[in-house]
């Protein structure tokens, strides 16, 4: 007997997450603070990108509170 033929069943609903496994926090900055940012990153040795940057400030933010 032939095999019959395979059909490719698109799956249904949402697709899965792609990316990363942290779930998404957006921030409004003003523009003069997303500035800032920006500078702080560009004086960086391997300058990051823009979320880069803001990840590494509030972690060193974290740190100065705990002191």
């Amino acid at each position: 007997m032939k095999k019959s033929i395979s059909v490719n069943k698109k799956s249904r609903g949402r697709p899965k997450k792609k990316g990363g496994v942290y779930p998404v926090t957006a921030v409004r900055l003003p523009p003069a603070l997303g500035a800032a940012v920006d500078k702080w990153a560009g004086s960086q040795p391997d300058g990051p990108t823009r979320s880069e940057a803001i990840r590494r400030l509030v972690e060193l933010g974290l740190k100065e509170k705990g002191k």
